[in-house]
């Protein structure tokens, strides 16, 4: 018989409780929420990958939703470590705060991610992870963030983001992309994630320029 308490299993019982939290602030808010369902745990994985796992990191996740990506970020950070979690939607904003008390939770815009630092101390980010989705902002938005994103970085830190495949070949798409290339020195891009719906991308982007 399987142990309910395990690890695995309390992170499958957050997945299970983060879908239908998920789908309650999309039947709510449809505008605040572009995505179809959560990420899945494969996706989650590869966006916080970056994470480092030593050196008491600071973390930042723009967009975390239900917090599915969350858990992986937390699983990886180091003790001493700090993850500040950024998101525009209330409903989203309090249900992370109930599932995972131990972030700092933000209800607030990305745009001002550097600001948001700043209130709490803190004057650099060893990795962004971003869960936004940028596919419906326009380009001035995509623009303003990602500037955030690379002010807030150490040199060396690290931003993750996803797409999804079936977006790629799309003129919106290939801009996005633009944007990261010329935004950090290193920008590569991982095989398709099939075990999330849609399939999607995650791009890894190092050396904010």
């Amino acid at each position: 018989m399987a142990d309910v308490t395990s690890p695995d299993a309390a992170r499958r019982t957050r997945e299970r409780e983060a879908r239908r939290a998920f789908v309650a602030a999309a039947l709510k808010d449809p505008g605040m929420v572009a995505a179809v369902l959560p990420s899945s745990g494969q996706l989650a994985e590869a966006l916080a990958a970056v994470v480092p796992t030593t050196v008491a990191p600071i973390v930042a996740e723009l967009g975390p939703g239900t917090g599915v990506v969350s858990g992986r970020i937390l699983d990886r950070l180091s003790a001493g470590g700090r993850h500040l979690a950024v998101d525009l939607n209330p409903s989203m904003v309090a249900y992370l705060r109930r599932v995972h008390p131990e972030l700092d939770v933000v209800e607030g815009d990305a745009r001002h991610l550097v600001e948001i630092l700043q209130e709490r101390g803190i004057d650099h980010l060893d990795a962004v992870v971003s869960g936004l989705p940028w596919a419906v902002f326009p380009d001035s938005l995509q623009h303003d963030i990602l500037t955030a994103v690379c002010e807030a970085l150490t040199p060396e830190g690290a931003f993750t983001t996803f797409a999804y495949l079936h977006g790629l070949p799309l003129a919106a798409a290939r801009r996005f992309r633009a944007r990261l290339e010329a935004m950090f020195a290193e920008t590569t891009i991982s095989r398709p994630v099939w075990r999330n719906v849609p399939p999607a991308v995650v791009y890894v982007c190092r050396t904010p320029r």
